[in-house]
């Protein structure tokens, strides 16, 4: 029987090409690729959308000494080794826990990443980049000719699945989207809502933005489908997981540790 673990830096090394981590540009706080070592091999992964005292003791739980994740452990930039944080490292290095995070460069992987994963799970079909980001662009865009509120309710039937729920600007009876952007996450903001409206985008599918660009969308006359934050990006780190069952052998496994928003 073969040997199903591998050492980490195969495994990083692969994901690091894939995704083009050194390449992609993201917020300083993202530090994409290994954040933390272990003595290793890898013998079995985790997925999760954000390192959190849940989900490493999922991890954990789970037999995994790999934890892949979506939002890192240092979004907060740095800060002393106490309360939290420092269980959080302490849980990581008593069971030899390595961690592997990737924000932007999944956000727009062409396959493998959260905006492609869901539009594909919208019955939608990209056409092109959006939601720029310095000299990229995050998210996807394309054109349909469906309901709105068909979009609506594959949205919500998504959200739920995923414990949360979905909120519809702008979306009314009789609708239809002929131009549509996706930016999943934060992807609702005063930026977004400019270049949909600059490139006659009339429906924007994003996990979550504040409240003043509901306002603004409804002026624009932009449709906006909020599906949630944690809902729209559990998309990447699956397929990451896939990724490397597929290609190295390794078990993998989702933990789930929904937020709600």
């Amino acid at each position: 029987m073969s040997d199903p673990t591998r050492p980490l830096a195969a495994l990083v090394h692969h994901l690091d090409t894939l995704l083009r981590t050194t390449e992609i540009p993201d917020y300083p706080g993202a530090l994409n690729g290994v954040q933390v070592e272990h003595a290793g091999p890898v013998r079995r992964a985790a997925v999760a959308v954000d390192a959190s005292l849940r989900t490493i003791q999922g991890a954990i739980d789970a037999g995994a000494n790999l934890l892949i994740v979506h939002h890192g452990l240092f979004w907060s930039g740095v800060q002393p080794l106490r309360g939290r944080y420092y269980e959080r490292i302490r849980r990581l290095l008593a069971h030899d826990v390595a961690v592997y995070s990737s924000h932007l460069p999944l956000d727009l992987h062409p396959t493998l990443g959260n905006n492609a994963l869901l539009a594909a799970a919208l019955g939608l079909e990209p056409a092109e980049g959006f939601a720029r980001y310095q000299a990229i662009e995050v998210g996807v865009a394309g054109t349909s000719n469906v309901e709105t509120t068909t979009l609506a309710d594959r949205m919500r039937a998504i959200a739920e699945r995923e414990g949360g729920s979905l909120v519809a600007v702008g979306v009314t009876p009789g609708r239809r989207t002929s131009r549509w952007g996706i930016c999943t996450g934060a992807g609702a903001s005063s930026d977004t809502l400019r270049e949909a409206s600059a490139r006659g985008i009339d429906t924007l599918i994003v996990g979550e933005g504040p409240q003043h660009t509901a306002v603004e969308a409804m002026d624009l006359g932009i449709a906006v489908l909020y599906g949630g934050h944690y809902a729209t990006e559990t998309f990447g780190v699956r397929a990451l997981g896939a990724e490397l069952e597929r290609t190295f052998g390794i078990p993998w496994s989702f933990i789930a540790a929904p937020t709600g928003l």
